[in-house]
């Protein structure tokens, strides 16, 4: 796991090294082991490394043997030693164990076709000195991150957005249209940032950047294809032959790995099947919220070392700015802070941990995909009606049934962008003072596109296979794991894993009583029906009670009231949706924490001198 940075951009060799120096030690936290260089007259790439793979061969930028390509390469390519041997029999010629020499021989043979013969998790660019291009190239579910930076002739690329400040090209300006996005996401979705002329490349694509224009290809699209006649006990069996094939893979190092464990199932299943020897557990002092005595007492029956860390409201709020800095975007889910914890705590004992991001995207995790059977009465009703309800709904204020009111007046494909929905359109031109009016409902959803036909629960997979977990989990998990110099992977989201779980008919996946109906089956067998049929919390964090507390509701009320959120919101508004909340007249602390991170994260990176441009 690294950090890249690099630019194409002409200039002189001084100028190139100083500049590369700045942009890599923006991202320092990224690869504490080391870092390299290269640079001519047409291209930089710089690297840090943190080594988990051959620690001694594998420094970057690499060559291969006529030096007539260059790769810089964060991630892991877990069946390398395959590809390796593959390559051998094909006349290369290896100088390293590492997976990156893999790339740059793999390019050699497949060219542009390169990542449809990868397993693993990677953002990489080859500079190719021949042709004079540079190819850059992101892995299937969006696990690593990979931004780049054109406007005119200037084109920069990096693994996080902060590298950007310390090139004189980039210009720093918000992006107006993905801050009203990210209020009704909760993150930032899509292709753009909220920085101008910045993007992200998106999953399962690559790039090809020339110097007459620039290329960018997708190689795979996630697709569901339900198989009606396999039983759900067979389903079970594949998924967890899958499971262990992939864990095996992720397993794959120099150094020990260890797994996080919580109370649900996913990382229960999880640590068990690996066999690692520490997990990591994050609890809080209020009992309503922790879980580290439910997962003292699994570890325990498992005979697994479980290292817990309790997190005060305290340690929570003083770290929240420097979390959003390291986030590059605003991200208004709490759990990425709680996370951030739990990483620092697992960089005391390991380089490496295993995760279980990806298993709700994948079979049908999230408590939402009950809604359709749930409500299949209502939703009988003439959209006539519901839209007629809804209407009047969102006119009243906060009440017991009313968010199921306005939600359901749109069906599902209509109006649904993830699991978490916050400001809607009307709410957000009250509370803004420049109001911009770019819609966030399935204005981003490649689920709608050409799946017309799918079912709900699929719908709503997709959609959240496509924004929500590379937008909201993937990111939280990369940037709080590199921000504690640890490597996190995540084998349920393996391609090997996804060809089982595409095969699920929806009713293997969720029901009106039940969610990830296939693998909590699969499960049962490893971890144990109590285990394996707990209802999912989440990662769940008191925030709710936290902003009730004088000292926390003074805090983000002076927030509130600065001069930057003035510029922003009509700040009265702000004021009110506080104090509501406070006295418990409505239960809006999602939205709160969504402004009041916003405005945290715009004080790191354009009013305190953090976020200022450094000029060399």
């Amino acid at each position: 796991m690294c950090g890249i940075v690099g630019f194409t951009q002409d200039s002189n060799k001084m100028y190139k090294v100083a500049i590369l120096e700045k942009m890599m030690e923006r991202i320092a936290h990224r690869g504490p082991d080391g870092s390299g260089i290269y640079y001519d007259s047409d291209i930089a790439l710089g690297h840090r490394r943190l080594s988990i793979i051959d620690i001694d061969g594998g420094e970057q930028p690499m060559k291969n043997e006529d030096e007539s390509l260059v790769c810089v390469f964060n991630g892991e390519i877990y069946n390398y030693r395959e590809l390796r041997d593959y390559l051998i029999l094909k006349g290369h010629n290896f100088r390293t164990q590492s997976d990156t020499e893999v790339l740059l021989h793999g390019y050699e043979e497949w060219g542009y076709e390169l990542p449809k013969n990868l397993r693993g998790m990677f953002a990489f660019a080859i500079w190719d000195k021949r042709k004079k291009e540079l190819y850059c190239a992101r892995d299937y579910f969006g696990v690593k991150p990979f931004y780049y930076y054109k406007r005119e002739n200037c084109f920069l690329f990096a693994s996080e957005i902060k590298s950007f400040l310390e090139h004189p090209c980039f210009e720093k300006v918000l992006n107006r249209k993905q801050f009203e996005l990210y209020l009704s996401y909760q993150y930032s979705p899509g292709e753009e940032t909220f920085f101008e002329n910045v993007y992200k490349l998106p999953p399962a694509c690559y790039l090809i950047r020339r110097k007459d224009g620039m290329e960018l290809v997708s190689y795979w699209h996630p697709e569901y294809d339900a198989d009606q006649k396999t039983s759900l006990e067979t389903f079970a069996g594949e998924i967890n032959e899958a499971m262990n094939d992939s864990v095996k893979a992720h397993k794959i190092s120099d150094v020990e790995v260890g797994s996080f464990l919580s109370s649900g199932v996913d990382s229960a299943y999880l640590s068990t099947v690996s066999d690692v020897d520490k997990t990591f557990t994050l609890g809080y002092e209020d009992k309503k919220y922790d879980e580290s005595y439910m997962v003292a007492d699994f570890a325990k029956m498992k005979h697994l070392k479980n290292y817990s860390r309790i997190l005060s409201k305290e340690e929570f709020f003083d770290k929240v700015e420097d979390i959003q800095y390291y986030m590059d975007e605003p991200l208004a889910d709490a759990a990425g802070v709680a996370l951030y914890f739990l990483d620092k705590e697992a960089a005391k004992y390991v380089k490496v941990c295993l995760s279980g991001e990806g298993a709700d995207e994948l079979f049908g995790g999230y408590n939402i995909y009950k809604e359709p059977f749930m409500c299949k009465g209502y939703n009988s009703l003439s959209p006539f009606i519901r839209r007629g309800l809804g209407a009047v709904a969102e006119l009243l204020p906060a009440m017991p049934g009313r968010n199921f009111i306005v939600r359901n007046a749109k069906s599902i494909k209509e109006r649904y962008i993830g699991p978490t929905s916050l400001f809607t359109e009307n709410e957000k031109k009250k509370l803004l003072k420049d109001y911009i009016g770019q819609r966030g409902e399935n204005k981003l959803n490649k689920a709608q596109e050409d799946e017309s036909s799918i079912d709900d629960v699929t719908y709503m997979q997709m959609t959240d296979l496509n924004q929500w977990l590379v937008g909201d989990i993937l990111l939280k998990a990369d940037k709080m794991s590199m921000a504690n110099s640890l490597e996190v992977r995540v084998p349920f989201l393996d391609k090997e894993v996804f060809e089982v779980a595409q095969r699920l008919p929806s009713t293997y996946r969720a029901n009106k009583k039940e969610t990830k109906i296939a693998f909590r089956k699969c499960a049962e067998s490893v971890v144990g029906g109590e285990s394996a049929g707990r209802t999912k919390r989440g990662f769940p964090v008191p925030i709710r009670e936290w902003i009730k507390e004088e000292q926390y509701y003074l805090r983000i009320k002076e927030c509130f009231e600065s001069t930057t959120a003035k510029s922003f919101f009509n700040s009265k508004m702000l004021i009110r949706m506080l104090d509501n909340h406070e006295s418990g007249r409505c239960d809006c602390w999602r939205q709160i924490w969504c402004v009041y991170v916003f405005l945290l994260w715009y004080d790191a990176y354009f009013v305190s001198i953090r976020g200022r441009e450094m000029r060399v």
